[in-house]
């Protein structure tokens, strides 16, 4: 045999195996984005038929996008707000929602813009915190509130925080479980886990590894920081519908990776605040949610002897009974 011949099927040999082994890698990750793929589940009907009362989906023009909301309660009643945060959407809400709702409240649930069925624009800063508290206000606009008061979780409680600072004319009273305020710290000595902010800063790779083993890594991580059955086959189901939906899962990390602009001035908050900390909270620094009162000038600490960073999901009926206490007084 020709020894530059052979030489030749030695090299094809690598090649070609290399190009067997590049086809099968597209192919299992193919078919694992695929295995995201969700049908269309109706959050609302399954939230009426778990709890027994009736909610209203709706579509709101806020200004530059239109958000999904949820509505539930009398009319009539006191608006209370509630904002949701990451990986979930107004779902999160649903039971303490209920309790507002049955005490009188008149409770509005938004999809943050870039979640679930509210719009998705293009472009990072289009999810700067400051963009999601004009939402809101454009929210309060559009359904004629002049104030109300305001609950908010995680992402929601960071938007919460700059719209009592920039907008406090616009909120009656203020709780939050798992934000702190944005100028106060954590202590040196609190660890906590961040591998998750820094991830999501990365473009696309987080939304397209998340979808692989139909959407094994956020629901894993939901259920092995949360207490044990706080999130059930069929809440974890309504998440990966919301996750899927319209690309949500890309637009959702935009704001890990949006700018931030400063706070103006001292940061101050003068509306009556109550800061909610839940016992075994993993995600957020104990020692920063304290010092979240610092800055507070009417502010109250509720520390909970029970729950992780998903306490309201954990505890529906205790969170909707404390909001409910909370947002009745004078």
């Amino acid at each position: 045999m020709d020894p530059a011949s052979d030489a030749g099927a030695v090299y094809r040999l690598p090649m070609r195996t290399l190009s067997i082994l590049l086809t099968v890698v597209l192919l299992v990750g193919l078919l694992g984005y695929c295995s995201g793929s969700q049908p269309d589940r109706d959050a609302v009907a399954a939230a009426e038929a778990e709890l027994g009362i009736d909610f209203e989906s709706r579509f709101v023009d806020v200004g530059d996008v239109t958000l999904h909301v949820v509505l539930v309660g009398p009319v009539e009643g006191k608006p209370v707000i509630l904002l949701h945060g990451f990986p979930e959407f107004w779902y999160a809400w649903r039971g303490p929602a209920a309790v507002l709702a049955r005490a009188g409240f008149r409770v509005i649930v938004p999809d943050h813009r870039g979640y679930n069925r509210s719009d998705k624009p293009s472009g990072r800063n289009a999810y700067r915190t400051d963009v999601y508290a004009s939402d809101v206000i454009g929210l309060m606009d559009a359904l004629t509130i002049e104030r109300a008061s305001l609950a908010a979780q995680d992402v929601g409680g960071a938007v919460a925080w700059r719209l009592v600072i920039d907008h406090p004319e616009r909120v009656e009273r203020f709780a939050v479980i798992d934000a702190f305020h944005p100028l106060a710290t954590a202590s040196e000595s609190e660890e906590v886990s961040s591998w998750h902010r820094t991830f999501l800063k990365i473009p696309y790779l987080p939304g397209y590894l998340a979808r692989l083993g139909n959407w094994w890594l956020l629901t894993t991580t939901q259920r092995g920081n949360s207490a044990p059955g706080a999130f059930s086959d069929e809440e974890l189901d309504q998440l990966r519908t919301a996750w899927d939906r319209d690309g949500a899962i890309h637009s959702m990390g935009q704001w890990y990776r949006a700018d931030t602009l400063p706070i103006e001035g001292d940061g101050r908050v003068r509306t009556p605040t109550l800061v909610i900390l839940a016992q075994d909270d993993s995600y957020i620094p104990a020692s920063a949610t304290r010092a979240s009162l610092e800055y507070l000038d009417n502010g109250e600490l509720l520390e909970l002897d029970y729950g992780t960073h998903w306490v309201s999901t954990e505890e529906p009926q205790r969170i909707g009974e404390i909001l409910t206490e909370f947002f009745a007084r004078n």
